[in-house]
């Protein structure tokens, strides 16, 4: 189990994460969801291990991230930032054989191209990186993350995600959380932070909804998106209809009335 006790982060005077607790469990997808500057990024960084909090702590599956070396903490978990910068010229099949630089296998090759086959980035394994689109690097970066978790394990491990599926057309969306969604049959546990709402309404098994650095909301999917509940944390009306016919929530944001509309002036 992945396990936030307590954490809080400030910087200066200002806190960004508040006293955060809760539990990502092996075999769920649990999204993140705020408004910008809510802290999820920074509380991302404090679940990877990248900064430490003032206070709390962070442990995978009973063990604080402390007590784990580099090399044993990537065999637990993999970790896939909002963005990656790189200096150098690497093919894509290149970025995605990085995942392996910590991994025992003798299946390396097999497994690269499994994971390349799988999100659709085979075709281009010889393309420069820096040469690819926004949606197509995030898809090698993807593929990178899956070959650190892809041989099955006797214990868990878990999937760090920063909106994955952020410069991605709606067809590369639903397949990238479709893939997401079946690694939880491998013992593992995914939490991703996400912008678009109805994707974490139709994708993941429970959600935390942040606002100021507080997790104001977290259970169950159905439970924890209402209308009430995502309008306190985005501060905007916001409609969830239920379809009782194929058990799902769809929601939009309500237009604010006439009358606080812009008025614009021609020349």
């Amino acid at each position: 189990m992945l396990e936030a006790s307590h954490l809080h982060y400030c910087i200066g005077p200002r806190s960004i994460v508040k006293q955060a607790c809760f539990r990502v469990k092996p075999g769920e997808l649990v999204a993140l969801l705020g408004p910008n500057g809510a802290g999820k990024s920074t509380l991302f960084r404090l679940l990877s291990g990248e900064v430490i909090g003032k206070q709390g702590e962070v442990c995978y599956n009973g063990k604080p991230i402390p007590s784990f070396s580099s090399a044993a903490l990537s065999k637990v978990r993999a970790v896939m930032p909002q963005s990656s910068h790189l200096n150098f010229p690497f093919s894509a099949r290149e970025i995605v054989e990085m995942g392996l630089s910590m991994v025992q296998t003798r299946r390396k090759d097999l497994v690269v191209e499994e994971v390349m086959e799988l999100t659709h980035t085979l075709e281009y394994k010889n393309r420069m990186y820096h040469h690819l689109s926004g949606g197509e690097k995030q898809r090698v970066q993807l593929a990178r993350v899956l070959t650190q978790i892809w041989e099955k394990q006797p214990y868990a491990r878990y999937l760090l995600l920063d909106e994955p599926t952020s410069s991605m057309d709606i067809a590369q969306q639903q397949h990238v959380l479709k893939i997401v969604r079946e690694l939880k049959s491998r013992n593992i546990g995914i939490l991703a932070i996400l912008h678009d709402l109805n994707l974490a309404a139709s994708y993941a098994d429970r959600v935390m909804l942040l606002k100021n650095g507080d997790v104001r909301h977290q259970g169950p999917t159905h439970e924890v998106m209402t209308s009430a509940k995502l309008e306190e944390v985005f501060d905007h009306p916001i409609q969830v209809i239920k379809d009782k016919e194929r058990g799902n929530i769809m929601i939009h944001p309500v237009p604010h009335q006439k009358e606080n509309q812009l008025h614009y002036h021609t020349a």
